[in-house]
């Protein structure tokens, strides 16, 4: 979802990827939230993130509390800045545990596609800011 807001809000002035520090293919219910706001996520693919560790990258962004703990080095040059969002799959499959409908799993995926578009909405300066917190 970050990649399909990224270049869906930002993609005149940020070139961006998405990769994982595991694949697990592209989530349905994430490309079904995404076309409810207009972005097409449809035909992304998961990549694993070893596949940019010799890439000339600005900055790596994590999303979640998995792939902060266990990204893999980067050169010095590429800031690592950590923007944690909840994990939508994680907490709609907890609600599925508990009976819920379907709806109430997709608004899992809402919640978090909505406050995805916020931190987006604010790039590229919610990068210095997040670096100046993780800097000290």
């Amino acid at each position: 979802m970050a990649e399909g807001w990224t270049r869906f809000l930002k993609g005149d002035i940020i070139e961006v990827y998405s990769a994982g520090v595991e694949i697990h293919g592209l989530n349905l219910d994430a490309v079904a939230v995404m076309a409810e706001s207009g972005v097409d996520i449809s035909l992304h693919q998961s990549k694993h993130i070893n596949a940019f560790v010799l890439a000339d990258l600005d900055a790596v962004i994590t999303v979640c509390g998995h792939a902060h703990e266990t990204c893999p080095y980067f050169p010095p040059t590429c800031d690592v800045i950590h923007a944690g969002f909840d994990d939508a799959p994680k907490m709609a499959a907890k609600l599925a545990e508990q009976g819920a409908d379907r709806e109430a799993q997709l608004d899992c995926f809402r919640r978090v596609r909505d406050d995805i578009r916020k931190f987006v909405e604010k790039l590229p300066e919610n990068l210095k800011r997040l670096g100046e917190q993780s800097d000290g």
